[in-house]
C-alpha cells in the first residue's frame, strides 16, 4: 500500500468508531423507548432495575471510600467517612437533592484536606 492510498483513507477508522459507537448505544436507546411505553413504573422489572442500579452506585461509593486510588488515597479514612456523613446529612436535609449532598461532601473533603496540610 502506497502512502498516497493511505492518505485517501485516513478517515476510515474514525468513521468506523463513529458508526460502531452509534450502533452500540442508539439501538438500545430506541429499543428502550419502544419498550418503555409498555412497562409499568411499579412493575417488578423496573423495581429490579432500580435495585441493581442503586447497588452499583453504592458499590462504587464504597470502593471510593474504602479503597481509593490516586490522589484520594492520600486522604485519611476518617476524613472520607466524615465527608460521606456530612454529604448524606445535607442530602436528607435538602429534601433528597443529590447535587447538594455531593457538593457538601466534596467541600467538606477539600476543606478538611486543606486544613490537614496546614498543620
Amino acid at each position: 500500500m502506497s502512502s498516497g492510498a493511505y492518505a485517501d483513507t485516513w478517515w476510515w477508522p474514525f468513521l468506523m468508531i463513529l458508526v460502531a459507537g452509534w450502533l452500540a448505544t442508539d439501538v438500545w436507546r430506541w429499543l428502550g423507548v419502544f419498550a418503555g411505553g409498555r412497562l409499568r413504573e411499579d412493575g417488578e422489572l423496573l423495581i429490579w432495575v432500580r435495585c441493581v442500579a442503586t447497588a452499583l452506585v453504592a458499590g462504587l461509593i464504597s470502593k471510593l471510600i474504602l479503597f481509593p486510588q490516586g490522589i484520594l488515597a492520600e486522604t485519611p479514612m476518617w476524613l472520607r467517612l466524615a465527608a460521606t456523613v456530612f454529604g448524606f446529612t445535607a442530602f436528607l436535609i435538602s429534601r433528597h437533592r443529590v447535587v447538594v449532598g455531593v457538593l457538601v461532601a466534596e467541600a467538606f473533603l477539600l476543606v478538611g484536606w486543606t486544613a490537614l496540610d496546614l498543620f
